[in-house]
Parts: C-alpha cells; sequence; structure tokens
C-alpha cells in the first residue's frame, strides 16, 4: 500500500514541477515576443498612415489623439498630418464586428474637407476568396475620392452606391459601416485637429 502511496506522490510532484517550469518558460518567450510584436504593429500602421495620407511633414504616430466615443469600447485613434505647420488631413480607425467573421479593422484617410483618400484594412478574418477581396483594388477604388457626405456608403441593395463583393454582401455592409464610423468621428473632430497646429 505504501508502494502506491509513493508512487501517487511522485506522481503529483513531478506533475507540479512540469507545471511550474512549463509556466515559467512561456511567460519567459511571452516576455521576449512583446516588443517585436509591438514593433510590427507600429510600422504597420506607419506604413498604412504613408498610403492614406497626403504628403505630410510631422510624425502622426506621435501626434496620435485618443477620442473616447460610444461606437468602440475603446478609444478612436485619430493621426492628424501636417505639412509646414497646415493641417493636409488625418487618417481615422474604424472598425465594426458585424463582418461575417467577427472584427474588421481600417484605417481610413481623409483631406481636410472630408473626402476619402484612401483606406488599408488592418485587421479581418473573412473567408479566403471572398470577404478577403475587400483589400482588392477594384473594391477599394470605389471609395476613393468620395466625401461620405454625398457618397451613400451602404451597399446598392440597401439602397446605398457600394457595389458589393460577390457572395460577401455582410463583409460588404461591415466595410462601409467601419469606413462611416471612420468618417463620423473625423467629422466631429475635424475643428480639434485643425486647431493642434496653430
Amino acid at each position: 500500500m505504501s508502494k502506491k502511496k509513493d508512487t501517487f506522490i511522485n506522481m503529483v510532484l513531478s506533475l507540479f514541477v512540469i507545471t511550474i517550469i512549463s509556466g515559467f518558460s512561456l511567460g519567459y518567450v511571452n516576455e521576449l515576443t512583446i516588443g517585436p510584436i509591438e514593433k510590427g504593429k507600429i510600422e504597420r500602421k506607419v506604413n498604412a498612415l504613408k498610403l492614406v495620407l497626403p504628403t505630410f511633414d510631422n510624425n502622426p504616430i506621435e501626434d496620435v489623439q485618443l477620442i473616447k466615443s460610444s461606437l468602440v469600447q475603446d478609444s478612436v485613434e485619430v493621426f492628424p498630418a501636417y505639412e509646414n505647420s497646415k493641417f493636409v488631413g488625418a487618417a481615422i480607425i474604424g472598425s465594426t464586428e458585424k463582418g461575417f467573421s467577427g472584427l474588421i479593422k481600417l484605417i481610413v484617410g481623409f483631406s481636410p474637407e472630408g473626402t476619402i483618400k484612401n483606406i488599408v484594412v488592418l485587421e479581418q478574418k473573412e473567408t479566403p476568396g471572398l470577404g478577403t477581396k475587400m483589400k482588392d483594388e477594384k473594391f477599394l477604388a470605389q471609395f476613393r475620392e468620395k466625401n461620405p457626405s454625398a457618397f451613400n456608403l451602404k451597399v446598392t441593395k440597401d439602397g446605398g452606391e457600394v457595389d458589393a463583393l460577390t457572395g460577401a454582401t455582410i463583409t460588404s455592409r461591415a466595410f462601409g459601416e467601419a469606413v462611416q464610423m471612420a468618417y463620423d468621428e473625423f467629422m466631429k473632430n475635424n475643428g480639434l485637429l485643425i486647431e493642434l497646429k496653430n
């Protein structure tokens, strides 16, 4: 009987030691990867900002404004762009959880008047070959140089002006909603952005 008890205690101790070593190992690996992951996210944002904004000479990452919004849990990130201290536009992160597979996160660049310069998809989990076509030039081109004050961002099926992706109407609706959210935040905060460098 005592041999069985000793074996049980040895097994419990072995599992405990393995668990402790595994926990410390995972924690160590996590600490090693946090920095590179954050650096990669910042690099993606910087590259996206260059694609969605007109020429600028400030550092939008440093000048970022975090705006509280009822539409998102966290703050909305607003990246103002200036050239020779003159406001030339802003990039806003728009997002929605209403994609076919959940989160769609975009960065939308606007001129001072609210015209869309360009859009870059930052995050999405949509169906490959269907919803992922939101990144294609053909789909994105229909938003460029459009001002949402005069251009209805809903899909044509819902009375809007956006041609939905074939087989991905839900994704197209969500994309339009994320762009609309970014535009609404831009218009609400446009005055503040113009004043920041003055």
